[in-house]
């Protein structure tokens, strides 16, 4: 019961799709988790521009703001 050509050309499409899937599905979540990431930065950055009235309304204060805005765009 031999293989012929055709088969495993289909088998071998078949495992290349399927690698294919998963790297792609990877590279979306990475996309995703970067994203989320400078999401995150953008935040942190317009509580620079808040005044002190609009900080404590969110429940924070200048130094905590400034400690907010100084954290790693990647790490934290």
């Amino acid at each position: 019961m031999a293989l012929d050509t055709s088969e495993i050309a289909e088998a071998s499409g078949d495992a290349a799709r399927r690698k294919l899937r998963k790297i792609m599905g990877l590279a979306l979540r990475l996309l995703a988790a970067v994203e989320h990431r400078l999401e995150k930065r953008r935040s942190r950055r317009t509580l620079i521009d808040l005044t002190d009235d609009e900080l404590r309304d969110v429940g924070l204060t200048r130094g905590q703001a400034r400690t907010e805005v100084s954290k790693s765009w990647f790490w934290s």
